[in-house]
């Protein structure tokens, strides 16, 4: 296996075990990023350049989506604490 597809899925899953294990938003986007750079770097090595060429442009448009939820899923969880549905 060539260096570049080690560097890619060590990327990858850096990027997932990030996203799972890390508990501030900002860090999971973070991670993200850096499991996109992974995924494309994989799509490039093995010379799918079309599709890298597509993913590279979706990529930020997933990084907003990323962002629009977690902002939804942190203003829903501070109205369920102020109306006392949920204890933290």
């Amino acid at each position: 296996m060539e260096i570049v597809s080690i560097i890619a899925i060590a990327l990858m899953v850096i990027g997932a075990f990030g996203i799972i294990f890390l508990k501030k938003p900002l860090d999971k986007v973070i991670m993200f990023s850096i499991l996109d750079a992974g995924f494309v770097l994989v799509i490039v090595a093995f010379k799918y350049l079309d599709v890298a060429m597509f993913a590279a442009l979706t990529d930020p448009l997933s990084t907003l989506v990323f962002i629009l939820a977690i902002v939804k899923i942190n203003e829903i969880r501070k109205n369920k604490v102020k109306s006392g549905e949920l204890d933290d």
